[in-house]
């Protein structure tokens, strides 16, 4: 009988002796000397005998001999040679594991006393424990060496496989983890004896598995994973080593996260295989266990623990709710993964493990009371302190309701927590509210249909029906046991209508049809209505708390979270979708989002678009464009331009889409009106931007209607035609002008005449004149009849023969006969034409230099196909070196300049006609009786003539230099002192644009730019502030030190103001290294000065200082504000720049530049005040500091509180001593006047007559001061101030003389 075989710690010690009777190895084979053929010979020879002998065999100590030897060189054997060993100690196990239950069956007969039967157990044992030992030191190799193998091959695909690992190893991998697994699951007792399995074989075998776990590779084979998770949920449950294996499979999952999800499979099969879930309950006690402090320090571990009890509770989701308990004190620790994966453990039990209820009522109930228990969980941590845990609540919440696992009774207080959580602070927490809400929608148990208006009809029919079934009875309400069984009837309906998933395509429903007939279905008995009440309440209530959010909806919109922008957009449209009221509107806010440089916001607003309004049938598509066009604001507009635009480029409006709104234009469609018919060509217009062909189809239409009588009716058709018209393509534009001549006409009609409203006439005229100068062949002729036609109808008559620039007193008689309503007109349509007019020139010019351009390169092309001549050749580059070409190039803009100067003509001595207008307007605008005065022609009577006039003004100075010149001062005594808002908005407007076209002029008048945000009016203040933005941040305007009036912006009492300040500052941040840095001392100084509120100054300088990102400009600062503090005596100022101090990031170089400048700031901390922003700096330093700069800043901190004491007292000592010194001198003022009233006194001898006055003055004194009166007093002095009065009446202060030590000696000594 062989010995016992006992694992040993290493392969190797196998080699060695051992104190206890054992199997040893005694002549191993030295498997790196043998030549091929003799190693496959062994191989072959083991092999043979492994197959032909008996099972046992290998214990023999030749053959045990051998096959140690080739496991041990096992790297060194060919790939057929592993094959046939690994094949034949794994086919021998395999059917040595069937003998092992027939030891069982085998008979023991009396003569041989068991004999027989003991040893063969000893050898099955023995040959077990042999065959596993072999096979899984052959799998540890293997795994080994394979791995470091594959990372040094990493790079080289393409390459053969390695010879080594021609054979398929993974295969026979898993073959041997299964068959380890299998032979732990038979009857190992007979082996072992029924008292206890062999330790020494269990450890090994859970120690080779732990093992295999810890490598990735090996988990990614499905068989393997599953052989070891066998393993190990065998030896923990069955063979009872639970406590062993436990500790193995926490350390698996603290170190090894990819090892995890296997894990928590393997426990949960085993609890199902052998119905014990000691394991997993071990598991999750010893979890349970664990310090919170512990999840804290190390992050890795709490998350994989957590991702271990979230898979565990999904896999076996009974078992983790009798154990949950012990895991709910986690909620209070501190690490928020912990946190996060035990909200994901109750969402999983809620949604799986109360599903079938079994047992009797007290268990059901039970169970029922932790499920809610859990729920009530669920909607507390929703308030959590981490924004992580509340995402990852919500997060849960819409897992619940995609399985159906929210009740009916929580469905409205889990919207309203997730309504509330919109405006939370953080935007994953934002995300997921909203992500939450839309699935709630989606999901809804109330139908497909959410109208407040619908759901109180239906509810008020159904309670009175519900009044007239109810009983009479002293009460109305419901009793309890109803209301239970009401609320029950009410899970089962809502389950019900949740199994069946609402459709995108909302159709109205059955219920509603009923609503519209006024009847009410007969549903059935009272219960069932009663429940039918209760579910319409809580289905009026969601919809209630939906629609209460659109305002909060549209301020996400503008969120600068890209993920608030998406979410909510998508949230809008399934709003829309179950038709909330007030969707559609908060849908519309959505387009201007289109301009955003975020191209995920762009392509949602787009994919949005598309889905709401184009993916529709032709004519309903048309439809809703139209009305988009007709209900939207200017800025809407723009917005749904650049969609359209971009549809048509893209192929999204079809053809038959554009046929559909040619149809609604021309009237084909029934029921059609004219802002209708208006809308439609708009949408056209947007089209046209794209592709110009669409509207030369219908051009004839285009004027018909456009320009017929259904303008009258709808006064903005006439300006959208001439849009289209102006939008005509190239070929369009030449056919209109050689075929229809009659536009021309229409368009002289709608500018010079009076058949439009007046408030639709500027709008209307300036698109014609625009329209004019697009599609005339000579626009400045039909232009110049333009303003001969106003010039007549406004100076028509008297003053005809009259230019309108002659002296002042006659054009103001003149003027007072002139209609107000005529007169802007006149001045609109002369400063739209020079405009327009400057434009066309410019125009002019390009197309010039396009021709030339084009010349040039086909001349260059014919050369080259044809070749050139010498002397061509050589003419060329003379006429390059004289500078020819860059003559004519001069020429062209000298041509360009002049007509350019000749619109107004401010300078030259012969005048055009506009150059007559220009001095009429600069003096209307300079004669301010004639535009305010209220005895002559009143402001208050027309109000928009200043208006008009500055406005044609500035159009002027925008084309000449020398006139804006001229009339610059006028502009800003205008935009500074001029009564109408009005004006002053537009003169704001107008300097900008002056700015961008002569720099150099608004150069020096950049204070009063400035001044302009200090306007009292609010649309001032925000012209000012959008177009000093626009010259800034385009760099046509250097930021001046005027910077801190834009600074102060940023706390306007106007939001709309304010929002703005902060996203100028906010996007001059993002220019270069961030100008902010460089500003923000002199910010800081000139926002000293002013007298603004505390709130307000540290409100505006922690917004600039948090726009201040980087670490080295930090620690600049921190050097600049300290040096700051030398060269101010101002408190004020000493508070406002420790204030700042305290507000910037400390990095470490920054705390020792502050520790490094105390000689420059330690004569301030004087200063309470002071004192206390220096302590929040340190307490903030405090928290993040390593322990070494933590003592030098605690140091630093003993130090300025001892310098504070110090200044304290020296400053108490200080002003002790000024009053000392103001009381001495009070005293001796006293004196010197009690000595002169009594040498006036001898003086006057006795007929003297004493000024009562002073009597009663000088006896107060000596009642007051008894040292006067010969006494000398203990004090040092009295601060006092004698006040006579004179002859008149008036009272006289006498001057406090500086106290000197003389005089206090002599006061007491003439006493």
């Amino acid at each position: 009988m062989a010995p016992p075989f006992v694992f040993p710690t290493d392969l190797k010690d196998l080699e060695e002796d051992s104190d206890e009777p054992s199997l040893r190895v005694e002549s191993p084979i030295h498997v790196a000397s043998l030549r091929p053929s003799e190693l496959e010979e062994l191989v072959k020879g083991v092999a043979f005998d492994l197959s032909d002998r008996e099972l046992f065999c290998v214990e023999e100590q030749d053959v045990f001999d051998r096959v140690y030897s080739l496991v041990r060189g096992f790297s060194l054997l060919t790939p057929s040679c592993k094959f046939n060993l690994v094949e034949t100690l794994r086919s021998n196990l395999s059917v040595l594991l069937p003998n092992v239950d027939s030891l069982s069956r085998a008979p023991q007969s009396p003569a041989s006393g068991g004999t027989s039967v003991t040893l063969r157990i000893a050898s099955h044992r023995n040959a077990l424990k042999i065959y596993s030992f072999f096979l899984l030191t052959i799998a540890l190799a293997e795994e080994s060496s394979h791995g470091s193998s594959g990372s040094s091959k990493v790079g080289a695909p393409g390459r053969k496989k390695n010879a080594t690992y021609a054979w398929n190893w993974e295969m026979q991998r898993g073959r041997i983890i299964n068959l380890i697994a299998n032979s732990l699951e038979i009857n190992l007792s007979l082996l072992f004896g029924s008292s206890d399995i062999n330790e020494n074989y269990l450890s090994f075998v859970s120690k080779c598995a732990v093992t295999l776990y810890e490598n990735q590779a090996v988990l990614r084979d499905a068989d393997t994973r599953g052989g070891l998770g066998r393993i190990i949920g065998t030896i923990a449950t069955k063979h009872q080593r639970t406590a062993q294996t436990c500790a193995s499979v926490v350390h698996l999952i603290y170190k090894f996260d990819f090892a995890v999800p296997h894990i928590a499979e393997a426990v949960a099969a085993a609890e199902r295989k052998y119905s014990d879930g000691s394991l997993a309950t071990a598991l999750i006690r010893e979890i349970s266990r664990t310090d919170p402090k512990d999840y804290v320090r190390d992050g890795v571990g709490a998350e994989n623990v957590g991702r271990f009890l979230v898979d565990l509770a999904d896999h076996s989701p009974k078992l983790m709710s009798t154990n949950v308990g012990v895991l709910v004190p986690h909620f209070g620790g501190e690490s928020y993964k912990i946190r996060n994966a035990l909200v994901g453990v109750l969402g999983k039990l809620v949604a799986k493990a109360y599903k079938d209820v079994e047992g009797d009522m007290s268990s059901k109930s039970l169970r029922l009371r932790g499920k809610q228990a859990m729920l009530e969980i669920l909607l507390e941590r929703c308030r959590d302190v981490s924004a992580y845990t509340r995402s990852r609540v919500l997060q849960v919440w819409t897992e619940l309701c995609e399985e159906h696992g929210v009740p009916i009774g929580l469905w409205n207080e889990v919207a309203s927590v997730a309504s509330g959580r919109l405006e939370d602070k953080s935007a994953i927490v934002r995300k997921s509210a909203l992500n939450l809400l839309i699935t709630m929608l989606q999901h809804n148990p109330f139908g497909p249909q959410l109208r407040v208006m619908a759901f109180e009809a239906t509810l008020e029919k159904y309670k009175e029906k519900l009044r007239g079934m109810e009983p009479s009875g002293p009460s109305e309400e419901v009793p309890d046991g109803d209301a239970v069984r009401g609320e029950a009837a009410i899970e089962q309906d809502a389950a019900a209508e949740q199994e069946e998933s609402v459709s995108d395509s909302c159709l109205p429903s059955s219920e509603e049809q009923k609503e519209k007939d006024g009847n009410v279905p007969d549903i059935g008995n009272l219960e069932q209505i009663r429940a039918l009440v209760a579910s319409l309440e809580a289905g009026l209530q969601f919809s209630k708390c939906i629609t209460s959010l659109m305002p909060t909806l549209v301020q996400l919109l503008a969120s600068s979270s890209v993920t608030d922008v998406e979410y909510t957009i998508l949230l809008l449209m399934r709003c829309r979708q179950f038709q909330i009221d007030g969707s559609e509107a908060c849908l519309r806010k959505m387009l201007p989002l289109v301009f955003s440089q975020d191209k995920s916001i762009y392509e949602a607003v787009e994919n949005a678009f598309i889905t709401i309004y184009v993916r529709k049938n032709p004519m309903e598509t048309a439809r809703n464009l139209l009305s988009l066009a007709i209900d939207s604001s200017i800025g809407d507009l723009a917005a749904l331009e650049c969609l359209i635009g971009s549809l048509v480029s893209k192929g999204e409006i079809s053809t038959s889409m554009i046929s559909a709104l040619w149809d609604f234009f021309s009237f084909n469609v029934s029921g059609v009106g004219a802002a209708q018919s208006r809308g439609a060509l708009s949408i056209l217009c947007m089209a046209a931007k794209s592709s110009p062909s669409i509207l030369g189809s219908h051009l004839q239409d285009i004027i018909d209607i456009g320009f017929g009588r259904w303008a009258k009716e709808e006064p903005l058709l006439a300006r959208t035609a001439c849009v289209a018209l102006e939008r005509l393509s190239e070929e369009d534009k030449e056919k209109l002008r050689n075929t229809s001549s009659r536009i021309f006409g229409i368009l002289h009609s709608l500018v010079t005449g009076f058949w439009l409203p007046e408030n639709i006439w500027y709008a209307a005229a300036d698109k014609a004149i625009s329209t004019i100068y697009s599609i005339h062949p000579t626009p400045e002729a039909f232009a110049a009849d333009l303003v001969k036609k106003s010039l007549s109808s406004v100076f028509g008559g008297t003053g005809r023969d009259k230019a309108p620039s002659d002296a002042d007193n006659d054009s103001v008689n003149f003027l007072f006969t002139v209609p107000a309503a005529k007169l802007g007109r006149f001045l609109f349509i002369i400063s739209h034409i020079a405009l327009n007019h400057l434009v066309y020139i410019e125009s002019c010019v390009r197309k010039i230099q396009k021709q030339k351009s084009k010349k040039e390169k086909s001349k260059h092309e014919s050369q080259a196909v044809h070749g050139g001549s010498a002397e061509e050749a050589a003419v060329q580059g003379i006429n390059a070196e004289l500078g020819l070409g860059a003559s004519e190039d001069a020429i062209i803009d000298s041509l360009s300049e002049r007509a350019e100067k000749e619109i107004v003509s401010s300078g030259c001595v012969e005048k055009n006609l506009l150059g007559y207008c220009a001095p009429f307007i600069s003096k209307l605008c300079r004669n301010f009786n004639l535009m305010q005065k209220v005895s002559f022609v009143s402001i208050l009577q027309f109000p928009e003539q200043q208006a008009s006039a500055m406005l044609a003004l500035c159009r002027l100075m925008i084309i000449d230099m020398d006139f804006c010149e001229a009339n610059l001062q006028l502009l800003f005594t205008v935009v500074e002192n001029a009564p109408s808002e009005t004006v002053r908005s537009n003169c704001t407007v107008a300097l900008g644009d002056l700015a961008v076209r002569f720099p150099n002029l608004l150069e020096p008048w950049t204070e009063h730019m400035y001044a302009r945000l200090q306007d009292p009016s609010a649309s001032v203040r925000k012209n000012a502030v959008l177009v000093l933005s626009h010259l800034i941040l385009n760099d046509m305007m250097k930021v001046k030190g005027y910077i801190n009036e834009m600074a102060v912006r940023i706390e306007d009492e106007d939001e709309r103001i304010s929002s703005l300040a902060k996203l100028f500052f906010h996007e001059l941040s993002k220019k270069g290294s961030n100008p902010i840095y460089n500003l923000l001392p002199d910010i800081l100084g000139r926002l000293c000065n002013q007298n603004l509120k505390e709130e307000t100054f540290c409100n505006v300088m922690q917004f600039l200082i948090n726009s201040i990102k980087k670490d080295k400009q930090m620690e600049a600062l921190v050097e600049k504000l300290c040096n700051r503090f030398s060269g101010v005596t101002d408190i004020r100022e000493w508070e406002c720049i420790a204030y700042c101090l305290s507000q910037l990031t400390f990095s470490e170089k920054g705390i020792k530049k502050l520790i490094e400048s105390l000689k420059a700031y330690e004569h301030v901390l004087c200063e309470d005040s002071v004192m206390d922003h220096f302590r929040s700096i340190i307490s903030k330093c405090k928290k993040f500091a390593k322990p070494e700069l933590k003592a030098c800043i605690e140091e630093f901190e003993e130090k300025l509180n001892k310098i504070h004491m110090e200044r304290k007292e020296q400053e108490i000592t200080a002003r002790n001593a000024q009053v000392h010194q103001q009381r001495i001198g009070s005293l001796e003022s006293l004196l010197m006047t009690e000595k002169d009233v009594d040498k006036h006194a001898t003086e006057d001898g006795s007929g003297e007559v004493i000024d009562p006055s002073v009597e009663d003055k000088n006896v107060k004194m000596r009642d007051i001061f008894p040292e006067m009166n010969g006494t000398k007093s203990k004090e040092s002095g009295v601060s006092s101030v004698v006040t006579e009065r004179d002859e008149d009446g008036l009272e006289v202060q006498s001057p406090s003389p500086k106290a000197s030590r003389r005089g206090h000696s002599e006061f007491f000594t003439n006493n």
